[in-house]
């Protein structure tokens, strides 16, 4: 063992010992502090030792408590002068508790915090709150308390509809542009779109900055900025007004841009668009997925050449050019890409695919709006590569969530107060929900007169035709005049060669065909499709001559 243990050992040792004799000590003195009493007193030994440990722990609480008090006092002390330096840093903080109880706005508050928009302490000050009452509802504009924002209410109008005993659909909500906290609530006072509002006039339609689609729930216009870039889809059950809603919204093109865009226009329900195919750039009637890659074939290099002119001049630091918008709709877009399983019909459609999906995206940047109808909005109908490209939505009634997704885009219902299309009455036509810039509103498209769209297109095609005197004459602009002249919408090649200074009969056909072709700059096809002879139709070479004004 070493040294240094051995102290240690001796140490402990003796440390016990003297505990011991300070316990023997201890004893004896309160034995004899005990007899000490008993003998002062005459009591009993139990009572004297119960006397005893009852006085000390008297003085034990006593002690405790005299300890405690001053420990407080002395803890207060320095947390009051914290307070102190922290009001006379912050004035401003803690002036919202120390301000009188404002009067609230009952309705307002009661949905609010209930929904938990805002926080159960809070309110809607009642001088903070603007009604109007309009022809359609009552509209409140307010301040919300600090700490909450729009997007507090916005995220809960559903449960807020509920308060106020209405439906999502009945409320409309707009934000200011200078505060997160000062928002309007409208709330309509019955069913959207319970009365049909009057179609807009054409100086409304010239007058509203972009294009107008509908009307919102308020009777004001609806719609997008501008056409161009512009991609769009409309989805909706049979019979819900989408064919309505798209003729619409044709005739408000035609007065808000005139002469300024063309149309190629696909009708898979070979009625729905008949009206305006005589002003058309191009115009077919089917539901043969091989018409539509014919047209797709006739767009592409408008597409090829517009977006060759946008590259060159970002080359050279021009400005970017502008282009003359050209709108491609269809019909009953998914017929157009159905696949029966042969080899013939996945080789169509893997092309159909492809270049929609091309059309539609590139077309974005230079001036090709592509819009599709369907009402069939199921996962598979259109291509998820094609679907994707259109950048805009509009569904109008559908009978589930699931469609609505593919409608509207599968996080649809993932944004801020969305709308849900299957909420929406199926009998009133042309009611939809355009979701665009990330924004949801509630739409019901204009139900023109039938005389007013018709009225509209014949002043249409009467400008058409004045463009087409003025143009200078080429030979182009010579094979349209004669085929209007003779009234006819197919011409052979035998018969137009001769009219346009080429001997069909000094020449081989294949020979004097290929001249015509070259100089027209139109290829030339069958009268109905691939059969029959070859030659012109005045709608492809009216379309050619559009393309190039």
């Amino acid at each position: 063992m070493s040294k240094s243990k051995k102290k240690t050992a001796a140490q402990a040792e003796d440390d016990m010992w003297g505990q011991a004799a300070g316990a023997i000590g201890a004893l004896v003195m309160v034995t004899g502090g005990l007899a000490a009493v008993q003998d002062k007193l005459g009591l009993s030994w139990p009572a004297t030792i119960a006397l005893c440990v009852g006085v000390l722990i008297a003085l034990g609480y006593a002690a405790w408590w005299i300890k405690t008090t001053i420990k407080a006092r002395w803890a207060r002390e320095p947390a009051a002068k914290a307070a102190t330096a922290v009001e006379q840093a912050f004035p401003s903080e803690g002036l919202e508790d120390e301000q009188e109880a404002v009067p609230a706005h009952p309705e307002l508050t009661r949905a609010l915090v209930r929904t938990g928009a805002i926080g159960k302490e809070q309110v809607i000050a009642l001088s903070d709150v603007e009604t109007r009452r309009l022809d359609v509802g009552t509209q409140y504009e307010f301040l919300l308390p600090k700490g909450a924002t729009h997007e507090n209410v916005a995220s809960r109008l559903g449960p807020i509809g509920s308060m106020l005993d209405v439906t999502r659909l009945h409320l409309k909500l707009e934000t200011s542009r200078e505060t997160e906290r000062r928002v309007k609530l409208l709330v309509l006072k019955e069913p959207p779109f319970t009365h049909l509002f009057d179609p807009p006039s054409r100086d409304e339609i010239r007058a509203f900055s972009g294009v107008p689609f509908g009307h919102e729930v308020t009777g004001e216009l609806a719609g997008v900025s501008t056409l161009d870039g512009t991609s769009m889809l409309i989805a909706g059950m049979s019979q819900t007004g989408k064919t309505t809603l798209a003729c619409g919204l044709i005739t408000s093109l035609l007065i808000a841009y005139g002469d300024e865009f063309d149309m190629v226009l696909l009708d898979g329900k070979f009625l729905g668009l008949a009206d305006f195919a005589k002003i058309a750039m191009r115009y077919e009637s089917s539901s043969d997925p091989a018409v539509l890659e014919k047209l797709l074939d006739f767009l592409i290099p408008i597409v090829d050449k517009r977006y060759e002119e946008g590259r060159e001049a970002k080359f050279k630091r021009q400005p970017a050019p502008k282009f003359r918008p050209l709108l491609f709709m269809i019909d009953e877009a998914a017929d157009f890409y159905a696949n029966t399983g042969s080899k013939e019909s996945k080789e169509l459609f893997n092309r159909v695919e492809e270049k929609s999906r091309y059309v539609a995206s590139k077309g974005l940047e230079c001036g090709v709006a592509v819009i599709m109808m369907t009402q069939r909005p199921d996962k598979d109908a259109i291509p998820t590569l094609v679907r994707s490209q259109l950048q805009l939505r509009i569904c109008l009634y559908v009978d589930s969530e699931g469609t609505a997704k593919v409608s509207l885009g599968d996080s649809y219902f993932t944004t801020l107060s969305p709308i849900k299309p299957q909420l929406l009455n199926p009998k009133i036509k042309g009611q939809a929900v355009l979701y665009a810039h990330g924004k949801s509103t509630l739409i019901r498209g204009f139900n023109f007169p039938p005389s007013f769209v018709w009225a509209v297109i014949d002043e249409a095609h009467a400008r058409q035709q004045s463009r087409l005197i003025a143009a200078p004459e080429t030979p182009l602009t010579k094979a349209i005049k004669i085929m209007q002249d003779k009234e006819i919408e197919f011409i052979p090649t035998a018969d137009l060669a001769p009219a346009l200074g080429i001997g069909f009969e000094a020449e081989k056909p294949s020979v004097a065909g290929q001249k015509l072709s070259k100089m027209l700059g139109v290829k030339s096809a069958g009268k109905d499709g691939n059969t029959g002879p070859r030659g012109y139709k005045l709608a492809d070479l009216t379309a050619a001559l559009g393309t190039r004004s």
